[in-house]
Order: structure tokens, then sequence, then C-alpha cells
């Protein structure tokens, strides 16, 4: 069975001791690995996940110790609707098989997933204080706002380096 990593950061990792995995024999699926951390947002727990290939985001938020049973689901969950709501059609038959089993790991140190995430996560501080409280904050649409941020994949300086995270999901998606 496939097998999605999720590399946590040191602050993520001392809330999920439990779930962190030592077995790194697994090799990552189609989506690649991705990188989680924590904020908050009046005192509230939410995770932002990352995919390291596209630097497509998905937020979940208002994490408590009770949902890390179910943390697989209520990921894939998020990760599907926001799929949806950034205008990328999959059944989420499909998204289940893909993501497989969720592995969290200690932190890689992938530096430039943890800029990206980092610049994320400023976007994210200047919302909060726009909208206020978690219940008037528009989670999936924000998390739109920042996979549609221009980002630079590739080696070169070439315009055609430059894209957005749903663009490359959307390739990645489509090659299945």
């Amino acid at each position: 069975m496939k097998r999605t990593r999720i590399h946590t950061t040191k602050k993520l990792e001392k809330l999920v001791k439990k779930l962190i995995s030592n077995n790194h024999d697994t090799e990552d699926g189609i989506l690649g690995k991705w990188k989680a951390t924590v904020f908050y947002v009046n005192r509230k727990k939410c995770w932002l996940i990352t995919n390291a290939l596209t630097k497509y985001n998905v937020v979940v938020t208002d994490i408590k110790a009770s949902d890390l049973k179910d943390i697989e689901t209520i990921f894939k969950e998020a990760f599907y609707v926001q799929l949806i709501y950034d205008g990328i059609i999959i059944e989420f038959e499909n998204l289940n098989t893909l993501v497989g089993e969720i592995g969290f790991y200690s932190t890689d140190n992938d530096r430039s997933t943890t800029g990206f995430q980092n610049h994320s996560l400023e976007s994210l501080e200047w919302w909060k204080y726009q909208f206020g409280p978690l219940e008037n904050m528009p989670i999936k649409d924000l998390t739109n706002r920042l996979n549609t941020t221009v980002i630079h994949i590739g080696e070169g300086k070439k315009m055609a380096d430059y894209t957005d995270p749903i663009r490359e999901m959307k390739k990645i998606l489509n090659h299945i």
C-alpha cells in the first residue's frame, strides 16, 4: 500500500510525539513528501500542511489531542475539499488511493519548503487580524489565496519556471 510521508516541524513534533515514525524505508508516492507545521488562531491549533513538490497548501483547523487518532481521515477530507475549492476535480476514492496511509516523521530540514511555509504563515498572521476569530476566517478561501501565489519551480529564470501551486498539483493529478 502507498504511504505519504509528512515531515513535521520541531514545534509540531512536540505536540504529536506519539505519531512520529522512525521507519524511513518507505518511498514517496506520486504526490511526494509533505511538510506540516502548527500555528494558532485564538489559542486553537491549526496545521499548515504543504506539498514539497508543488507547494500546494492544506490548512486543518482546530486540531485537538483527541483528533490525532483520526488525523489521517481529517487530512484526506481537508485535502479533498481544498482540491474541489481550487477547481481540481477528483474522486475521493482516487485521492484516498493516491495518499494511502499517512506516516508522520521528524523534520527533514527541507529549507525550501520551510521558507515557503514561513511566507504562508506571515500571510495567515495578517489575515488573523483582518478576520478576527477562527469562526470568521474563510479558511478554504484563504488557503486558495496561498495556493494562487506565484512560485518558482525549476532551475532557470525563464518565465516558464514561474507557476502556482494549483497548476502544479493539477499536473501531477492529471498524469495518473
